[in-house]
């Protein structure tokens, strides 16, 4: 089939007695047709032949990257924003239905803009003489050479070049995973699975640090990330306080999507006294949220609570850090009784255990921001069976033209 047609060109043949028009996108990128066929490359108003040939349709559009459909950096660029906002927007609201929960008000979906995402995966291969970096294809380990890139920050791709260039002078065999995080003082980037051997690629790899001005120059060959280049301690400035930032720290992926969220968190925590703050990393809504509120800010990575501790005493703010496996350990229902509101960003699986103890307290807001409609929703009918109501529902699609969907929402009870 013709994936890549472009806008309103005809890329099929014979009569359409045969034809299936899509009705929506599917969870993986699929478009899905009236009679449930699954077509790969279609969206929303397109046609399909017998054969699997494509007849765009309004929505189709000329995707921006020359590597798309290859890199599997995104799924989605054949469909235009229309399309895209309905597809978080329909994530969402399915992932509710599916355990027959109604929100109060389900919000329009907030799409972040392009080359806004300001953290990212990159890998580096050695092929034949040269250097590839870029992501891998979708269900491949192949790497798609990097030649330009609409989802990343501006700062994260001019690095890719200078990277080629640096890791081609590098003898022997090379497999490399690249960490890129736009901090404060610049781009910090960590190396995993190579190292410089001997002085002059080390050396080497000084000069490339100050030549494109890195915050921070990290080398993991196994052992954990290890500096090697941080002319200042490395931060994130986070509800206007600057954060050390540990290595593999989470950060939202875009600033645009983290503001989404903090919008929903600190319109659905005003007036609150005491808020806690569950899987609260560095601190993301806490120091957002602090002042006048007192917030517990709970979290399990002893190198975030440390940063996040530290960040609070040195900025005098309200915000008590907590280390605490909440997995293992949730907080009690008497513990979280004690709170006038709840927040919780957990991570993809969902937080079960801490649901259950949300449920058996007396507390009765609850904001719950989420990265996986599924488990969301299934912790989100715990929260229905104890008396809480699904108030408000906000879709938020961070990881532009891609399936992953994140989401804010508030129960009341």
């Amino acid at each position: 089939h013709c994936g890549n047609a472009g806008r309103g060109g005809q890329t099929s043949t014979g009569g359409h007695d045969m034809s299936d028009t899509v009705t929506r996108i599917a969870a993986k990128g699929d478009g899905l047709t009236e009679s449930g066929r699954h077509v790969a490359g279609a969206v929303p108003g397109d046609t399909v032949d017998a054969d699997g040939t494509i007849t765009p349709g309004p929505h189709h559009i000329d995707p921006p990257c020359r590597h798309f459909p290859q890199c599997g950096g995104c799924e989605l660029q054949h469909a235009d924003d229309a399309m895209l906002a309905q597809f978080v927007g329909e994530r969402v609201a399915f992932a509710a239905q599916s355990q027959g929960l109604e929100p109060g008000v389900l919000a329009l979906p907030h799409l972040s803009p392009p080359q806004t995402r300001r953290r990212a995966s990159l890998h580096a291969q050695r092929a034949g003489a040269k250097v590839v970096i870029g992501f891998r294809e979708g269900g491949s380990h192949r790497i798609v050479d990097m030649a330009e890139c609409h989802v990343l920050h501006p700062a994260l791709f001019a690095l890719v070049d200078p990277l080629r260039r640096l890791l081609g002078h590098w003898q022997g065999r090379l497999a490399a995973d690249i960490q890129l995080t736009l901090v404060d003082q610049g781009v910090a980037a960590q190396i995993k699975g190579t190292a410089p051997d001997g002085l002059a690629q080390t050396e080497a790899l000084l000069d490339f640090a100050r030549e494109n001005g890195l915050a921070r120059l990290s080398i993991d060959e196994g052992f954990g990330a290890e500096p090697v280049w941080e002319p200042q301690p490395a931060t994130v400035t986070l509800g206007g306080v600057p954060v050390d930032f540990p290595h593999g720290a989470f950060l939202q992926p875009t600033q645009d999507g983290e503001e989404a969220l903090l919008s929903a968190a600190r319109e659905w925590t005003a007036g609150a006294g005491t808020i806690a703050d569950l899987f609260a990393g560095l601190g993301t809504f806490a120091f957002a949220l602090a002042g006048p509120a007192k917030v517990l800010a709970a979290e399990a990575d002893r190198a975030a609570h440390l940063a996040c501790q530290a960040a609070a005493r040195s900025n005098g703010k309200p915000v008590h850090s907590l280390h605490r496996d909440l997995f293992r350990d949730p907080l009690t229902a008497e513990e979280i009784s004690k709170f006038d509101c709840i927040l919780l960003d957990p991570p993809r699986a969902g937080a079960r255990n801490q649901i259950d103890m949300i449920a058996q307290s007396s507390v009765s807001r609850v904001v719950y921001i989420s990265c996986n409609p599924q488990s969301w929703a299934r912790d989100a009918r715990r929260l229905a069976d104890a008396g809480f109501r699904l108030a408000e529902l906000r879709p938020v699609g961070q990881f532009r033209w891609s399936t992953h969907v994140e989401l804010a929402s508030l129960f009341v009870r």
